[in-house]
């Protein structure tokens, strides 16, 4: 089951070109100019960073992973009693009636084991995909927030790791990236995900039952 849990690689699928919202930065500066008289202005988001280092996110999954290592020990002991019916059996006679129950138990027993197993794996499968849309909704409002602020017209995202040298696949994909060259300044990452940081609260963590979508508000 702790394969349930998504690679850190998966955090960039899940990001497309966003424009989202800021915090410490939206105090004592001047509200933006209307829509229509901003001048175009490209921002730029590490997606995949910013869910990595993110404390919500983060303590989210380590949520999830304590739920999973407990469902984890259930189902060793589901495993143990199943191997303690296999052991009785080796010492009766097949078809002996002692044997015949031993072996109904053993038959149930699996069934049920197998049965737990399915239902945790739905189960934390569901609870992982609401905790990365609800990261991924409050990430993109934070975005939003920020660009609106500074006027920035559209946000793409991009990896700013520097380029792996030592490997010859990842340099061969990092010298794809549709990034080639951008200033320093036009790379939101970091304020957006220290607003993020300031903001959250560990009492305030609740994974949603049910989402809108990456720009609606998650239910609680």
């Amino acid at each position: 089951m702790k394969k349930v849990i998504v690679s850190a690689s998966v955090i960039a699928l899940l990001a497309g070109v966003l424009a989202l919202t800021g915090d410490a930065w939206s105090q004592n500066k001047e509200p933006a100019a209307a829509a229509t008289n901003i001048p175009h202005k490209v921002g730029l988001i590490d997606m995949a960073y910013v869910f990595k280092n993110y404390k919500k996110f983060e303590s989210l999954r380590e949520d999830l992973k304590v739920e999973i290592s407990e469902s984890e020990e259930k189902a060793k002991e589901m495993q143990k009693g199943i191997v303690e019916l296999q052991q009785k059996m080796k010492g009766l006679v097949e078809g002996a009636p002692e044997y015949s129950k031993y072996e109904q138990q053993a038959v149930k027993q699996a069934a049920e084991f197998e049965n737990f197993r399915r239902q945790m794996s739905r189960e934390f499968l569901k609870k992982e995909s609401q905790i990365y849309l609800q990261v991924y909704n409050e990430v993109s409002k934070m975005v939003e927030k920020y660009a609106t602020h500074f006027n920035y017209t559209l946000i793409i995202r991009f990896n700013r790791e520097d380029l792996d040298t030592e490997n010859p696949q990842q340099l061969l994909q990092g010298m794809n990236r549709q990034v080639v060259y951008y200033r320093p300044n036009e790379d939101i990452t970091t304020p957006v995900l220290e607003s993020l940081n300031k903001k959250f609260s560990p009492e305030k963590k609740d994974i949603p039952q049910e989402a809108k979508g990456p720009r609606g508000n998650p239910k609680n």
